[in-house]
């Protein structure tokens, strides 16, 4: 991350007054600070972490996947009784994303749940959809079987099936 020295004192200004207004956290905005302050390159570009950039790809790809849970979840409520008792109901949970790997990702579920009001009738859990391992591969191969099934939200048992087997 290149910055002017004007640049540099901003960000320097802003992160003491996000110590001061979030004390939970000032030990990390001083970090940051010091970071800033005395230019050390290889740790500036940890701080693009906290900058990212999410392409309009991923945004997209990241919706059709909520989208998917979406509906696999209406699918699964217009089914038989019967019908349901053959899936294990805790798979219809969208579990989000690797907070250590998938950063940037689970920040955009969080957004748009929490800010843009889409898919609320989603659990966040007490992680609030880190998922705790990678998934992003996974929801991949899930969601072009999802895609490629006629009728996307009326699943039929076996069409969940090969979602979660993908």
């Amino acid at each position: 991350m290149e910055m002017t020295n004007a640049q540099r004192l901003i960000l320097s200004n802003q992160y003491l007054l996000m110590s001061q207004l979030d004390p939970a956290n000032a030990e990390k905005y001083k970090r940051f600070r010091t970071i800033i302050e005395r230019g050390y390159e290889l740790h500036m570009r940890e701080l693009n972490k906290e900058f990212g950039c999410l392409p309009e790809s991923e945004c997209s790809e990241i919706i059709n996947i909520m989208e998917m849970y979406h509906a696999m979840q209406e699918s699964y409520k217009l089914l038989t009784e019967a019908a349901q008792t053959q899936i294990d109901a805790r798979r219809l949970q969208f579990l989000g994303f690797d907070l250590s790997t998938e950063t940037q990702l689970v920040h955009y579920v969080r957004f748009l749940v929490n800010s843009e009001g889409l898919y609320t009738q989603f659990e966040q859990g007490e992680h609030q959809f880190n998922s705790q391992v990678p998934m992003l591969d996974k929801y991949r191969r899930m969601a072009t079987k999802w895609q490629s099934c006629p009728r996307q939200y009326h699943l039929s048992v076996s069409e969940f099936q090969q979602i979660f087997n993908a």
